[in-house]
């Protein structure tokens, strides 16, 4: 199914508004570069401290004898003639590092994926740093980078970016912008459900709509066609940017294909400005959903112009246009 619906997924990230630029250049979101535009690109989770793999087992018997001996039968408080001495300082309830046991899987959450020395957080626009600034700053700082780190991946690698996400939710779940760098990881490494939950949880804290695209695609991506088309029918839709427009006509089409419709798969495709002639990439990536319906739809002879049509404009070859006409070609008859 995923190869099928990839020239009917949305590009991450299509929102109105002043989003900002990551670290990876050009393309801003909260994941650390993402493009979505709205002002606010993670389930909520109280962080907790790695530190807890550290504490001794309750039931072990280094921990009775340090009690005094009121587990073992001991009776008495542990003599407190020392400061220095105290059983109850956290230097002396320290496990040895051989005697720890793994991490569970929710202290390896919190921790995340190791930082990159060269990630400082600054990588982040400052419409996402002005949004942790409610944070204590080591914890902001904390944050900040993971955001960045997860930018700098998600095109590479993105369930590592994914995994940096889960440990910036672990310190800030109450923050849209971390919500939204989750999701928009989330649906990068092909999550859906959790995607559209970090999404739908961010809408719920800043009320924005940028990430309806990317939500209706996830209710493709999990079966769920009509609940995709709810999304493409809301109201907000009509006052999206051209680019944003573009895309969430893209997933509206294809939940039309999904359903067996491909007339009104097409029918969609024909009300959107197909042959505008801006070279951006929404164009592109509508005259390609439309030479594919075309060709789904058994019109081999519009779909090889359209084909052609995409190639022409595609100066970033962002899809593979040239490579479709091509064998397309093989496929008409020649008169």
């Amino acid at each position: 199914m995923a190869e099928d619906r990839r020239s009917q997924r949305p590009s991450r990230g299509t929102g109105s508004g002043g989003r900002p630029t990551g670290p990876r250049g050009g393309k801003g979101s909260s994941a650390g570069g993402r493009s979505g535009q709205s002002g606010g690109k993670p389930a909520a989770r109280s962080g907790r401290s790695s530190e807890r793999a550290e504490r001794f087992d309750p039931t072990s018997d280094d921990r009775r004898e340090r009690r005094g001996g009121r587990d073992s039968g001991g009776g008495g408080r542990p003599d407190r003639a020392g400061k220095g001495s105290r059983p109850g300082r956290k230097d002396d309830w320290k496990r040895p590092a051989e005697k720890q046991g793994d991490r569970t899987s929710e202290q390896a959450r919190y921790d995340g994926p190791d930082l990159p020395e060269d990630i400082t957080g600054k990588e982040l626009d400052r419409a996402i740093t002005a949004q942790l600034r409610g944070l204590p700053e080591k914890l902001a700082s904390r944050v900040a980078r993971h955001l960045a780190a997860a930018g700098s991946l998600i095109d590479d690698d993105p369930e590592t970016a994914y995994q940096h996400t889960l440990a910036a939710r672990a310190r800030a779940p109450r923050l849209a912008v971390v919500r939204e760098a989750t999701g928009e990881a989330a649906y990068a490494a092909g999550h859906y459900a959790e995607a559209l939950a970090e999404l739908r949880a961010a809408k719920r804290m800043n009320g924005g709509t940028a990430y309806l695209p990317i939500m209706a695609d996830c209710h493709r991506a999990l079966g769920h066609p009509d609940q995709a088309l709810k999304l493409a029918k809301s109201p907000s839709v009509a006052n999206f940017v051209p680019e944003a427009k573009a895309e969430m006509t893209i997933v509206e089409a294809g939940a039309r294909r999904d359903m067996g419709q491909l007339d009104a798969a097409l029918r969609t495709l024909e009300l959107a400005p197909l042959t505008s002639k801006t070279r951006a990439s929404w164009v592109v990536r509508l005259r390609y959903a439309y030479a594919d319906t075309l060709e789904a739809a058994g019109r081999l002879t519009d779909a090889l112009a359209w084909f052609h049509r995409t190639h022409a404009i595609d100066s970033d070859e962002i899809t593979d246009a040239a490579d479709r006409a091509e064998a397309l070609e093989k496929r008409i008859p020649q008169d």
